[in-house]
């Protein structure tokens, strides 16, 4: 609904301080982070030249958040994966890709959140992993298709092996999910008491 509204312009200048028009005040990349949380649109433009830098405003506020302690998303065989995209014959494809399954992801993140408010615990967030592990490997055979042959044995998928390593027994295997479990408990409590 916030798109409907002309979207609140932010003026960058030289000095690096961002002024929001809208409101008559300086702001800072956090103030902005949580008006794109709270559902509002802006635009970011170049004091000086009036170019639309918006995008490389986004792309610093993601830096700051994954900078943060304990707030990081971007998992680093990601970040990694899409690096290799830039330049590809693949890269035009990436973005709405992306749009794609951010959007699937949002649409059902309120049957998620409850889910986990049903179950509140262990079996709530793994429906959350599950969606998340299901979208990873949907991303990661969407973009094997479209790999050249040579490169195809290149990357593995996060926590594969290569093929002259022996499989993980059962036992290590619960340990494993034993500790993401717990985890993904500290996690939620930490949730909660915010």
């Amino acid at each position: 609904m916030a798109d409907e509204k002309e979207p609140i312009t932010i003026k960058k200048y030289a000095n690096r301080r961002l002024y929001n028009t809208g409101t008559s005040a300086y702001v800072t990349l956090e103030d902005l982070a949580v008006m794109v949380k709270g559902g509002e649109n802006f635009v970011v433009f170049d004091a000086k030249s009036g170019e639309d830098i918006t995008r490389s405003v986004l792309a610093q506020i993601i830096f700051e958040q994954e900078n943060k302690e304990g707030q990081s998303l971007l998992p680093i065989a990601f970040l990694r994966q899409l690096i290799r995209f830039y330049g590809d014959s693949m890269q035009m494809m990436v973005p709405r890709f992306l749009e794609q399954s951010m959007q699937s992801l949002t649409s059902q993140q309120g049957k998620m959140r409850e889910q986990m408010t049903q179950a509140f615990g262990v079996s709530g967030f793994g429906t959350l992993e599950d969606q998340v592990r299901r979208n990873m490997e949907m991303f990661e055979k969407t973009f094997a298709m479209f790999a050249p042959p040579f490169a195809r044995g290149q990357a593995k998928p996060a926590g594969e092996k290569p093929a002259d390593d022996k499989p993980a027994s059962a036992g290590g295997e619960m340990d494993d999910l034993k500790r993401q479990l717990d985890e993904m408990q500290k996690r939620l409590d930490k949730i909660g008491k915010e």
